[in-house]
């Protein structure tokens, strides 16, 4: 794989307003990474299944090494603009990564209830209308 990419949740409306910020404002360059719906990604070829990708944030690194949920946000604030680059590297910290990771899944589990949810975003996907 030539470039890391981020793959999220395109039928979730917080995960698609995220994933914008994430090519405005975190990311420097087109070129850095590359961010993409899973439901439109080569899942095959990163190595990854739709459940991984329904169930968390990832992150696939141009080695190929998968990180998902708050270390697959703390990859791609590593990999942006040099002011998130310090906040990427905390969550990493053993002891906040673990707080991070149970922010991170009270977020996944309300996501529904958050500005820009939508009620789509509480359903496994196979019962979402995409």
């Amino acid at each position: 794989m030539a470039t890391s990419v981020l793959i999220y949740d395109g039928d979730c409306g917080v995960c698609t307003k995220l994933s914008r910020f994430v090519t405005t404002g975190v990311r420097r360059t087109a070129g850095d990474f590359a961010v993409s719906a899973y439901q439109d990604a080569d899942l095959d070829a990163l190595g990854l299944t739709a459940e991984q990708c329904d169930e968390a944030l990832q992150w696939v690194s141009s080695t190929g090494r998968v990180s998902s949920a708050q270390d697959a946000v703390a990859r791609v604030l590593l990999a942006g603009r040099a002011p998130f680059k310090p906040l990427g590297a905390v969550i990493l910290v053993p002891g906040i990564n673990a707080l991070a990771g149970l922010v991170y899944r009270w977020v996944a589990l309300n996501r529904h209830r958050l500005p820009g949810g939508t009620p789509a975003c509480s359903l496994p996907a196979a019962q979402r209308p995409s």
